[in-house]
């Protein structure tokens, strides 16, 4: 990548007061080390589109070197954003900014391309050391997003072969839901990286509490479609309704 005299960012998030704060911490004289280059924010965007349209005016890497993009807003959603970025500019460093438990979402925005995952609530220190890194053409990972990558396979692994001993057995009375407990979320939590992309985002948009009828219209999808996508999401994740979705999506109690 070629060096600049600041690494030059574009932050995506619909909320000001997240684009402020991040400004302040990035721009903070203290957080630069004698020698390092500066950090500059040079754009902001407060939804999906306008990311896309911002890096478009910019050059992609001719004129950015991290885009700072939040998962959820609204438009085209963050997941989106990230796939079309990596596919117009793969040299352009992503690194996603959410909410969300990194057990859940930092799986799938690490497979999809991203070059790190940080929770909101990070420390300033460890924001700017991740945008530093990235920016050098690294990966930036936290201790949490590790982990969920480390146990990917594993909790894949047990919801197959949960599924398996499931069909060896004949029907049974009703039983407690199949995802209650901690080890019921553990291993269903696995099966949501077998949804697909706009699954993943119906997925998303039911657990934050939305109705079939507010999922359509911001996805432009007729509500019959999304019905569809939450039946598969229900059969991929061994949930039973949207309150054990909500469970999944927040992941297995930590240990």
């Amino acid at each position: 990548m070629t060096q600049a005299p600041c690494i030059r960012v574009l932050i995506g998030d619909d909320h000001r007061i997240v684009r402020e704060g991040l400004k302040q911490v990035l721009g903070d004289p203290s957080n630069t080390a004698p020698g390092a280059p500066d950090i500059q924010v040079v754009a902001e965007a407060t939804d999906g589109n306008d990311v896309l349209a911002q890096a478009q005016t910019l050059g992609g890497p001719a004129g950015l070197d991290v885009v700072l993009l939040d998962i959820a807003m609204p438009g085209a959603d963050g997941l989106e954003v990230l796939q079309t970025l990596r596919r117009d500019w793969p040299a352009l460093p992503v690194l996603m900014l959410s909410t969300y438990p990194e057990r859940q979402y930092a799986v799938r925005c690490i497979q999809m391309g991203a070059a790190g995952y940080l929770h909101k609530s990070a420390d300033p220190d460890d924001m700017v050391a991740a945008v530093r890194k990235v920016a050098a053409g690294g990966r930036y990972l936290t201790d949490a997003t590790a982990q969920a990558l480390a146990g990917v396979v594993g909790r894949t692994s047990a919801v197959r072969a949960v599924r398996a001993v499931r069909s060896t057995q004949a029907p049974a009375a009703p039983a407690a839901p199949a995802v209650a407990g901690a080890a019921g979320i553990a291993a269903a939590v696995g099966s949501i990286e077998s949804l697909s992309h706009r699954e993943h985002q119906v997925f998303r948009l039911l657990t934050a509490g939305q109705s079939v009828g507010e999922i359509g219209a911001q996805l432009g999808l007729a509500s019959n479609t999304v019905s569809t996508y939450r039946a598969r999401i229900l059969d991929k994740t061994g949930a039973r309704n949207d309150v054990e979705l909500a469970l999944l999506a927040s992941g297995p109690p930590a240990q």
